[in-house]
Parts: structure tokens; sequence; C-alpha cells
């Protein structure tokens, strides 16, 4: 049956992605050993003797092979145990749990931001197309895109929060004050949004002047109907879809930019406590973090292409042809 398909495809995506997020494991206890130093000389100190620093590597496992540290955070893993903190003994799943909301909340902010703007930005773009407006949002977009967040979020802390005072420099705001929070969040969103705003914006610009060539489109503009309401009604949605399914890949690196903004503007999340743990060695909260951030990339890209294949007509038909 051509029906068959569609769960083969999508077993065969889930299978790929599951294999994305081991070999991360992998590539990430191995780049974690190549810090220099370790949590044992980090925990007892610069003078603690040879024997008190492989007692402690001991008991933390960290005098294994690395082939077995890598079996041992995979059983783990399936376990749903993600280690230690090294210092205090709290599980690493807690620590997660408590900074993925704040994360979470940045990287959502921020990609709706990116669409609010980038979208209205591609219309009058693919409506003034090789007009100046054009080439000066094309200026801004390029722009923005080639600036790494974390610049754009030094220069609008220097600018607005410290030279206008117009945000708050730094913190996440009072605990229980929602309006004083968001107030905080609005530096952090803006900075990590800038890029995808730009490249949102390039993107369906070009997807509305490929589909504006297209011959229902001429035929519609052969019926009179005025230009506006052809490229709103009528052009959006199919130029939409390339749109729709880099979405997903953009909210999974926003949430590993978040890092930047949160270490620049001092926010909790899952970027401060990575980079917090990275300082201090401590190797189970970073192989957590990062193992989070990971699996959610990875999640967000499978979602979305799902979506892409549920949204898409010629999608869902190529799929259950049997042409996946």
């Amino acid at each position: 049956m051509k029906f068959a398909s569609l769960p083969i495809h999508f077993g065969l995506k889930l299978a790929t992605s599951l294999l994305a997020v081991a070999g991360s494991v992998v590539i990430l206890l191995s780049l974690t050993r190549l810090i220099p130093g370790d949590p044992a000389t980090v925990i007892l100190g610069s003078r603690a003797t040879p024997e008190a620093v492989a007692l402690l590597n001991g008991r933390m496992g960290l005098d294994k092979p690395l082939f077995d540290q890598v079996m041992g955070f995979l059983a783990r893993l399936i376990c749903g145990d993600l280690g230690q903190d090294i210092f205090n003994g709290r599980p690493v799943s807690s620590l997660v749990a408590a900074a993925l909301p704040n994360t979470a909340a940045l990287a959502i902010c921020a990609i709706a931001v990116a669409i609010i703007l980038g979208v209205p930005l591609a219309l009058v773009s693919a409506r003034c197309a090789g007009g100046r407006v054009d080439r000066l949002i094309a200026f801004f977009s390029i722009g923005f895109i080639s600036t790494p967040s974390f610049v754009v979020s030094i220069f609008m802390l220097m600018l607005f929060a410290v030279t206008l005072r117009w945000f708050p420099v730094l913190g996440a705001g009072d605990d229980g004050n929602i309006a004083d929070q968001l107030w905080h969040l609005v530096l952090p969103t803006l900075a990590l949004a800038a890029g995808w705003v730009g490249y949102i914006a390039r993107l369906l610009r070009s997807s509305l002047l490929e589909v504006l060539t297209e011959n229902h489109i001429r035929t519609l503009r052969a019926y009179g109907i005025s230009e506006a309401k052809i490229l709103m009604k009528y052009a959006l949605k199919p130029a939409a879809l390339p749109t729709i399914a880099v979405l997903g890949m953009g909210f999974g690196e926003l949430l590993g930019g978040a890092v930047f903004a949160e270490v620049i503007f001092n926010r909790p999340g899952l970027g401060s406590l990575v980079y917090d743990a990275i300082r201090t060695r401590n190797y189970p909260v970073v192989q957590g973090g990062v193992f989070v951030i990971v699996s959610l990339y990875v999640l967000t890209n499978l979602i979305s292409d799902f979506s892409q294949s549920l949204i898409d007509p010629r999608e869902r038909t190529r799929l259950v042809s049997g042409r996946a």
C-alpha cells in the first residue's frame, strides 16, 4: 500500500534523529575531556595531593576509559538520569528543569519577534522588488544576519541599558512580578531575534518573488485582482512553506544562541547553567545541559519536518505516492 510509506518515512526520520542525539552524546563526552583541568582539582584545590585527586576522580568515574564513560552515560539516560552536580550533589535533571523555562521563554519570544518583524519586511520587500525600499531592507537584513548575536547583545546593552537607561541592565526581574520580568526580557529577546528577522525577511522575499512568477498568479492579475490581495491571499501561504521548514531549525539555534544572551544579560537559564559549569569543570552539568539543548534542537527540527509534510500538499502527495 502506498500509505505504508508514511510511517516508514516518519520512522526513518525518528531513527535518524535518535542517532544524531546519540552521536552528539559521544562527541560531547569526548570534548569535555579535552577541557584543561579536572573537577577533582577544582573541588580539592591546587594544593591537593595526586593521591587525593586520583581518589576523587575514581569516585566520580573519571578514571574509566572514555568508552565506558559514554556507555555509562547512555545507560543512565535511558533511565532518565542526567547525573549529579559534583559540588552540591543535586540531580542535574532538577537543575536543568529549573533553568529550561527561562531559556524556552527567551527563545519563544525571540522567534515570535523574528516572525512578527520579518514577515512584513518580506512582504514590503517583495512588493517593492528592485526599488530603494527593497535595497534598504536587504542592507539591514544582511547586516543583522552577518552580525553575531553576542555583538548585538553587547551593543544593545551598552546603548539602551547603560547609556539611554531605557531598559534594565542585568537580571531576569523580580520573582512573581510578571511585568518586571517581561521588561527585563525585551533587550535579550531583540538581541537574539535580530539575525533571524533578517533571515526570515530574505528567505520569504525570495519565495514570494518565485511564487509571483507562476501561471496562476498571472491569471489572477488578468482578472484584475489587486497586487496587494494577490500577495497576501494567494502568494503568502505557498511562499511561507520554506520558511516554516527552517523555523524548527531556527528555534533550536535560538536555544543554543541563548547562551550568549543569558551570560551577557546575566539571566538564569540553560546558557548560564552550562557556562558556569564549564568554568568550574562540572562535567555532569555540562553534559546534561548540552544534551537537553541538542535534544530540543533535534526535536524541533523533527516537528518542523512533520509540520511541513502536513501543510504542503505536494509533500503529502509525494509521501503517499511512495516516493519518500
